[in-house]
């Protein structure tokens, strides 16, 4: 019996999906259908195996689009984060923000073309209340002893509880804001004395006096003339002193002097040295056990609240503090930190955008073994025209290849959906080079080889292969792990306990959708 790494275990209760909900894209009142369960917990393996299959997460509430009958068919969306290049547009917004925070030039108009549009309830069909279980009815579930053991073996053993260790962060508490309406939703404490200033926070008395941005930017021009008048010169010198086959390498020698600028290049600019404004990204786990998520809490509570009214049109009673710790804050998703992860471990994490001291956006993100999914992005209305939707995938994409060089096995950056169908869904399709999720292979196909059957046919087979079967497919349903009665059996085992059960429908259909190894290692409850 294959068991999840450290006896930990993903619990799940699964709802099926008969019911057809109002759609979020299209507007359609009933053609919205997707299977869903609620999560109880979640190893980062389990929901890594799950979205590669086509699950997203909304809060504990896992959901999968029924593609071939709901009205918009959702694709999960992954970018190459190592081999991303930034487009002519994605560099124009990552100028506009190094303009803002160098000269505090704000730029005017509506926001550059492709900014997230997603709202909390477009994507999933409305996620149940809660199930309303004890917590012992899912907590220590007791297990056979060896995999070997019969299904009937006699004497569970229980499992020992795992001790939760919570993830690194990479910042200090912040700040209190500057604006009163922040610093009263925000309590404030004394801050220990330093010696040396810490960087990004305050003037730096060892850094020189502040200068005009535009006299930094007329000497790093003539900086660069005149490196590129050394490097013509010496260039002019090795040619004459070198046999007349050595002029074929002068092509390479001149494009090296203008190297394509990587996207770190522009993510962190940190030119010029006295910006006028000091935007600060600070990774926070997910967890009021974090005393930096716990004392920022009401902070960013209400500046989700702000932006779910001024951007999406929400009613306060719609993203109150409850809506927003159930949608962003509640993750099913168990903190580890292996030694062959990155440092701060998986888990749920808010990526919070400080300016000056300021909240002004929070990014939602799973850091998962292969990849970080995105889940959410809110930020301030009054920064919406720094395009901070596209700004912060661009961030999470640099931050994804920061991850690599921890953990060589996370390279990708997962988007969430993409939706043909809904124009204004395509954005996601720009961050190149990218594969869509075939819905019936589940094998992940270039996006540019997809989008012909996608506008023939909002749902499609994206596997050109018509040989290709799904290699995760259900095989044994004997096999699936059920917790019944606090005790963890196989469901062949489970059906001979209680005899003429009427689920094994269900069962197979949940079975079907999560496929043969992770029914092998999550729990469904049966009451």
């Amino acid at each position: 019996m294959n068991m999840a790494a450290g006896s930990s275990y993903s619990i799940v209760e699964y709802f099926g999906g008969d019911d057809g909900y109002r759609c979020g894209y299209c507007k359609n009142e009933k053609g919205n259908f997707s299977h869903g369960m609620w999560s109880h917990t979640m190893t980062v393996q389990d929901y890594q195996d799950l979205i590669d299959r086509g699950w997203r997460r909304s809060g504990k509430y896992v959901y999968k689009p029924i593609m071939n009958k709901t009205c918009c068919p959702q694709y999960t969306i992954r970018c190459h984060a190592l081999k991303f290049q930034p487009t002519k547009s994605h560099k124009k917004i990552l100028k506009k923000m190094s303009k803002f925070l160098s000269a505090g030039e704000m730029p005017e108009g509506a926001p550059c073309d492709g900014e997230p549009m997603d709202s909390a309830c477009q994507e999933s069909a409305p996620p149940p209340a809660p199930p309303q279980l004890s917590a012992s009815e899912v907590e220590s579930p007791v297990v056979p002893p060896a995999p070997e053991t019969p299904p009937d073996a006699p004497v569970p053993v229980p499992i020992p509880a795992q001790p939760k260790t919570e993830p690194e962060t990479n910042s200090a508490a912040p700040e209190p804001p500057q604006e009163e309406e922040d610093a009263a939703q925000g309590s404030t404490h004394a801050k220990a004395p330093r010696t040396t200033p810490t960087p990004g926070v305050g003037a730096d008395p060892s850094r020189p006096p502040c200068r005009k941005a535009k006299d930094l930017r007329k000497e790093r021009r003539q900086q660069k003339q005149e490196q590129r008048r050394q490097q013509q010169q010496e260039e002019a010198t090795g040619s004459n002193a070198t046999s007349s086959s050595s002029s074929n390498a002068t092509p390479t020698a001149s494009s090296s002097t203008n190297p394509t600028k990587a996207l770190e290049d522009f993510v962190f600019d940190t030119s010029p040295d006295s910006p006028l404004h000091r935007l600060e990204v600070r990774l926070v786990p997910v967890s009021f056990e974090d005393p930096v998520f716990a004392e920022t809490f009401d902070r960013s509570a209400a500046l989700y609240s702000r932006y779910q009214q001024a951007i999406h049109g929400d009613d306060p009673s719609e993203c109150g503090e409850d809506e927003y710790k159930r949608f962003l804050c509640d993750s099913p998703l168990e903190a580890e930190v292996p030694t062959d992860g990155p440092e701060m471990g998986y888990g749920s994490f808010h990526q919070q955008y400080w300016l000056d001291g300021r909240l002004i956006a929070v990014g939602v993100i799973d850091i998962l073994p292969s990849c970080v999914s995105s889940v959410y992005l809110y930020y301030h209305p009054d920064f919406s025209n720094l395009s901070l939707g596209v700004y912060s995938a661009l961030r999470e994409i640099a931050f994804t290849r920061q991850l690599h060089q921890q953990s060589s096995k996370l390279c990708h950056y997962y988007l969430g959906f993409y939706i043909h169908s809904c124009p204004k869904m395509r954005y996601k399709g720009q961050y190149l080079p990218s594969d869509l999720l075939c819905p019936e292979t589940f094998a992940f196909v270039p996006i540019e080889k997809c989008v012909p059957r996608l506008d023939a046919s909002a749902y499609a087979r994206l596997n050109p292969d018509a040989n290709a079967v799904d290699a995760g497919a259900l095989r044994e349903l004997g096999r699936a792990l059920v917790l019944y009665r606090r005790t963890v059996m196989p469901y062949g085992a489970y059906t001979r306990k209680r005899k003429g059960c009427s689920d094994q429908t269900e069962v197979e259909q949940y079975a079907t959708l999560v496929g043969q190894p992770c029914v092998e290692r999550i729990l469904l409850f049966r009451s």
